[in-house]
């Protein structure tokens, strides 16, 4: 930052699963002010999850209002602006009309949502054809990506989708209404819609063989024709009309964003600090869902973790991305299952804490993680909710809990939080290890997101993958990152590279327990091998 700067400020915006989220950083990546609004979430059952686009908007909006409120900034400090959401596929008639996606054929329903499996048959046959491009998600498409989506409304709801002026990425749609501009992010269309990033291309052959030949025909008009890098500043930044929604100035730069996991990425791997590099640091943001991302200068073919992914995440780079389907959703899942749940919630409210920090700190007060051996007990939790995204590739896992009791009290509530957490960890440990076999070095885990801000849940990940694990020092590492890219798009970073490690540090440090090491192997090994009977119970249903 030069002195003439020194009180620029960059906006970064999040859209998650619940909520829209801003934070207003300085050009060192200070938090200088953050606040959220509330999105709203349909489902239904045939695994359908859906979302609104326009309430998706309103949100930002009120977030981002609140946010400038609260820094006591003038609008004209704002240099950049970022953005970042999860990878929902939404659809829009002429003139950004939302258009319905789902039986209720409510038009405002326009969004269908990441964790939205009803596109599992189409994600099945498209993965029988075999084509190269699977190569590329991993070997084994999924149905929380943007094509099986399509060939999902292509063959339910052709009335939408032949009348659907533009297929978008959620974040790309959010830099759409922002700026005018149909510009996609190599991120979002490369991680989730099969475009080949390393070959700046569409794959013709693909989109015929997976019965969706008419995106071809029309030269992938309404999927995106001009794909740039994250960071880049779209069009002449907000428009009038978006400036006055966001009550900021018409003109502010615009940068193309990220799907959201990987702007945690962003405002994390490239951190300064001792633990790992970029190279060896393999990113974990734990929200809703987890995410995992690894950064490589060659590409890596990992059966059954997505990638390898050129530029999509740090420019020049390949990138690797696992993870688990259900995290947060699944402890709070696990929890809500459990007779003590409601009076434990009770209690949190009256703290003023959610119940999984209410959990974590009454963990804490029995002794810490240090404990977690007495006070799991032989309790398993494979938390597989919503299948296995990595590295199985299996949409159709289950999650099973073996080691019940008739207890009902604290104690076994404590228990079961904390078999969940270790299941996530012993799922990241898996991804970690299949990297591992393909040359993919990595040391050090940094974490970001809501669940990550817990030291007991950033200990429990040390302890069951036997790895470091970083946390970042911005208490927003995913808002960070998103403002990284209006710090590029202002021209007051050169580039991304520049950017993370002007904004970014890494903070505190946890190292796995020597004591619980062998506690922690047998645990990995029960572990596998009750997920392994999953499989093989459902495999004879």
């Amino acid at each position: 930052m030069t002195k003439e700067s020194a009180d620029r400020y960059f906006l970064g915006i999040d859209v998650g699963t619940g909520s829209a989220r801003a934070g207003i950083f300085d050009g060192s990546g200070r938090l200088i002010a953050s606040d959220k609004a509330p999105v709203a979430l349909w489902q239904e059952a045939g695994d359908i999850v859906e979302q609104s686009s326009e309430d998706i908007w309103r949100a930002v909006c009120r977030s981002v209002r609140s946010t400038v409120g609260q820094a006591d900034i003038a609008p004209d400090s704002i240099a950049g602006i970022g953005f970042d959401a999860t990878c929902s596929l939404v659809v829009l008639g002429e003139g950004g009309e939302p258009l319905p996606v789902g039986p209720s054929g409510d038009p405002a329903r326009n969004v269908i949502v990441w964790m939205d499996h009803r596109a599992a048959d189409q994600a099945r046959r498209i993965n029988q054809t075999g084509e190269k491009v699977l190569e590329y998600v991993g070997g084994s498409i999924s149905p929380e990506m943007e094509t099986p989506k399509l060939l999902w409304l292509a063959e339910n709801m052709p009335g939408t989708f032949s009348r659907a002026w533009q297929f978008m990425d959620l974040t790309d749609f959010l830099t759409w209404r922002a700026t005018g501009s149909l510009s996609r992010s190599i991120c979002t269309v490369t991680c989730k819609w099969t475009y080949l990033g390393h070959e700046a291309r569409w794959d013709d052959n693909f989109f015929r063989s997976a019965g969706l030949g008419v995106l071809a025909d029309e030269q992938f008009r309404r999927i995106g024709t001009e794909i740039v890098p994250g960071g880049t500043r779209l069009a002449a930044g907000l428009t009038v009309d978006a400036a006055a929604d966001l009550g900021l100035l018409a003109g502010t730069p615009v940068a193309a964003g990220l799907i959201d996991a990987h702007a945690g990425g962003v405002g994390t791997v490239g951190a300064r600090g001792a633990a790992g590099t970029v190279l060896t640091r393999m990113a974990y943001v734990f929200g809703t869902s987890a995410c995992t991302m690894s950064t490589t200068t060659q590409p890596s073919f990992v059966p059954g973790v997505w990638g390898p992914y050129f530029s999509a995440m740090v420019p020049g780079l390949w990138l690797n991305e696992g993870g688990q389907s259900a995290a947060g959703a699944a402890i709070e899942r696990l929890l809500q299952m459990h007779p003590y749940s409601a009076q434990a919630t009770r209690a949190a409210s009256e703290a003023q804490q959610t119940l999984a920090d209410w959990l974590a700190a009454e963990v804490e007060a029995r002794g810490g993680a240090g404990m977690i051996p007495d006070l799991v007990g032989e309790l398993h939790v494979i938390p597989e909710f919503l299948g296995n995204r990595a590295p199985f590739a299996d949409p159709d896992a289950r999650a099973l809990i073996a080691g019940l009791d008739m207890r009902s009290d604290l104690e076994s509530l404590l228990a079961l939080y904390l078999a969940g957490l270790c299941g996530l960890g012993y799922g990241a440990r898996q991804i970690v290890r299949v990297q591992q076999e393909k040359g993919i070095a990595v040391d050090t885990i940094v974490v970001s997101g809501g669940a990550a801000k817990s030291r007991l849940v950033r200990q429990v990940l040390a302890d069951t993958t036997r790895l470091t694990v970083a946390a970042s020092a911005s208490p927003e590492a995913v808002l960070l990152g998103s403002a990284m890219l209006g710090s590029v798009a202002s021209g007051d970073h050169a580039n991304l590279g520049e950017a993370m490690l002007a904004m970014s540090v890494l903070g505190e440090v946890h190292e796995p327990q020597a004591a619980l090491a062998d506690w922690a192997d047998r645990r990995f090994e029960a572990f596998e091998a009750l997920q392994k009977v999953g499989r093989t119970i459902r495999s004879a249903s």
